[in-house]
């Protein structure tokens, strides 16, 4: 029989009221994650400009593809991983069987972003690999939640100066990115 601190959930495991409570605190905070997510994916559907955007984003990549070009991508941290995952979806296979596209996320050289970082800063570390990597005509791609990680600025700024189209991915407010790239996902 269960005591008066326990409860029985509704698979019928009978769990201390502590731990039922703060399963179901768990559970209501998935459930608004969920929900965010949804909500979030809804006012996508309804910014004409950010669907235009995007549109113009993909009419640049594939101009640029057929061009022979590149696609670099930075970010730091999760924005890293995210600038990683992009640049392999494009390389490897993305929906269809097509020839591999040219893009790379620039922090996946470990020995050059270590030295890079030892000899001129981390804040350098993109912009680096964009003036060795990069030519005109090819895309740029910083991610930053705040739009301001100067390592990620610094390489748009780079960018922009060899020719390149450069795309910011940020926050909701861009920061200094949604100044400099020449179009922004915010």
């Amino acid at each position: 029989s269960k005591l008066a601190s326990e409860k029985v959930d509704n698979v019928g495991y009978v769990i201390p009221i502590k731990r039922f409570l703060l399963y179901k605190k768990m559970k209501n905070r998935i459930i608004k994650c969920i929900e965010d997510s949804i909500s979030v994916k809804q006012l996508v559907l309804t910014s004409e400009g950010l669907i235009n955007n995007i549109q113009e984003i993909v009419q640049k990549s594939v101009e640029a593809f057929k061009s022979d070009k590149k696609m670099l991508l930075c970010g730091n941290g999760g924005s890293a991983s995210d600038a990683q995952h992009i640049a392999s979806e494009l390389s490897g296979r993305f929906y269809l069987e097509r020839r591999p596209l040219f893009a790379e996320a620039l922090h996946v050289n470990s020995s050059f972003v270590t030295a890079v970082a030892n000899d001129y800063g981390y804040d350098n570390i993109y912009s680096r690999m964009v003036e060795a990597a990069g030519r005109d005509g090819d895309i740029l791609i910083g991610i930053s939640t705040s739009g301001n990680s100067i390592n990620v600025v610094n390489a748009i700024e780079k960018a922009n100066k060899i020719g390149m189209t450069t795309i910011g991915f940020t926050g909701e407010k861009g920061g200094k990115m949604n100044d400099i790239c020449h179009i922004t996902i915010r």
